[in-house]
Order: structure tokens, then C-alpha cells, then sequence
């Protein structure tokens, strides 16, 4: 969405640390296009942006644009730094990442929620923001205008990102190992420790703490799991993401 006006300015970061690079100060980054992602990498919908983040990266970082993904971490797994550095290099992100683990920048933008993503031109003022999954094929003309090139957007990395498809809204996240019903398109869990997860009867092998993939429909499908934490792991969170309609 583009910006209600060109008088909104990119507040200044507080002091982070950083992932990738050396300490960032926003006005430092006058004359290029700035592109800051709140996400945390314990997040569903956070993950389903980060491969168009990272594709943005590798296409436009050398023509200007800085990528700032802004780490807020809501889980335990995700609010220790060492593990966000793991996860920052599990999931091959090159561009900046600052560790904002007492909240300080997601306070000074005033973020809604995740991922919340904000476009700034060379002046540091707001040109394009988008709250949520998708706008993708947006941002991306808008980083081509700013630099001055004609793009060809990422095409659409999963289905539900194509454009004009109808998804219907999943079950809401809930505390802990959900067992029950719920209707999504997919279903995840937010774990710390490593040992055995049972999901419907069925013994899984957790190997690192973090989110993980339990499930994964074509369409939004109305179904019943039962999710039990196994010895050396805790369970932190359900996740369920949007699915398809199937109508």
C-alpha cells in the first residue's frame, strides 16, 4: 500500500546488534532505498515472507536497497540472540538483521503485528508499507521505482501467494500442544528442546528447538489433530496458516 503521504518519516534505530553487518544507524542510510521487515523466526506468516526478502536481496542490494529485518522475538526460543543467529543462518538470510529483543524499534514504528514491512525512499520517508503476508509483486515495483528500474516481480513462491485466490481464515493460534479441531491450511508448533513430539500417535524426531511444520493441506481443510510433547521438548505455541478455499 502506498504511503497516505510523503511527510512520514523512518524513525531513528535505537542502538542493536546486528546479524551480517556492523552497527546500522538510520540516518546513515540517506540516499538509498531502506526496506525494514519486522519478523520473528519462530512465526508462521514470518517465514512465508522471508524467501521473497531474501530474493529482494539478491536482486537489488548491489543497485542500493537496504534490507533491515527487525527481529522481535515473542517466544522463548526466539528472544535468546544465539539462537536467532542460528536461524538467521539456517535460513541463508544475508541481508541486515538487528536483534531488537527489548522491543525498542518495533515501539518507534509502531509496528502492529508480524511481519509489518516499510518501504522508505532515498529521503528516508515512507513510500510503500504493507502489514501481513502478500503485497509481494507490490513492494517489488515500488523498490523498481524508487531505483529507477523496470522489474519482473518474484513470481508467487506457494500458491496462496497468487494473486486473487480467496483464502479462508484458519483456527487461531493457541498456547501450548493443541489436540482437537482446527481448520487451516497448515499446522505448525513453536518448540524448545530436542527429544520426541507425538502427533496423532505418531512418534517425531525434534532435533533443534524452534518452529516446525506439522502439517501441510493443499486447501483449507477442516480436520482434528492431537499434538503431545514428548520427553526433552516443550511445546510453546500452536500455529495454524491459511489454506486455500476450496470452493
Amino acid at each position: 500500500m502506498r504511503a497516505p503521504s510523503d511527510s512520514i518519516s523512518a524513525p531513528p534505530l535505537p542502538v542493536l546488534e546486528w546479524i551480517n553487518v556492523a552497527m546500522l544507524r538510520m540516518d546513515q542510510q540517506v540516499g538509498r532505498p531502506v526496506l525494514v521487515e519486522f519478523f520473528d523466526v519462530c512465526r508462521s506468516n514470518s517465514h512465508r515472507t522471508l524467501p521473497y526478502l531474501r530474493a529482494w536481496h539478491e536482486r537489488y542490494a548491489e543497485s542500493g536497497l537496504r534490507i533491515m529485518g527487525m527481529h522481535c522475538g515473542a517466544y522463548p526460543p526466539s528472544q535468546d540472540p544465539a539462537f536467532v543467529r542460528d536461524e538467521v543462518e539456517r535460513l541463508d538470510l544475508g541481508y541486515a538483521v538487528g536483534l531488537d529483543v527489548e522491543w525498542r524499534a518495533w515501539k518507534q514504528f509502531d509496528a502492529p503485528g508480524w511481519p509489518a514491512r516499510y518501504l522508505f525512499d532515498q529521503k528516508l520517508r515512507l513510500f510503500e508499507y504493507h502489514l501481513g503476508e502478500g503485497g509481494y509483486a507490490e513492494t517489488e515495483a515500488a523498490i523498481g521505482e524508487l531505483l529507477g528500474q523496470a522489474v519482473v516481480p518474484v513470481p508467487p513462491l506457494r500458491p496462496e501467494d497468487a494473486p486473487d485466490v480467496v483464502l479462508v481464515e484458519p483456527t487461531r493460534e493457541a498456547a501450548g500442544a493443541y489436540a482437537g479441531a482446527y481448520g487451516a491450511g497448515g499446522v505448525h508448533v513453536v518448540v524448545s528442546g530436542t527429544g520426541e513430539l507425538v502427533v496423532d500417535g505418531e512418534a517425531r524426531t525434534i532435533t533443534r528447538p524452534g518452529l516446525h511444520t506439522l502439517v501441510e493441506h493443499a486447501v483449507h481443510t477442516e480436520a482434528t489433530i492431537a499434538i503431545e510433547a514428548g520427553l526433552g521438548v516443550e511445546v510453546h505455541a500452536t500455529q495454524f496458516t491459511p489454506g486455500l478455499d476450496p470452493d
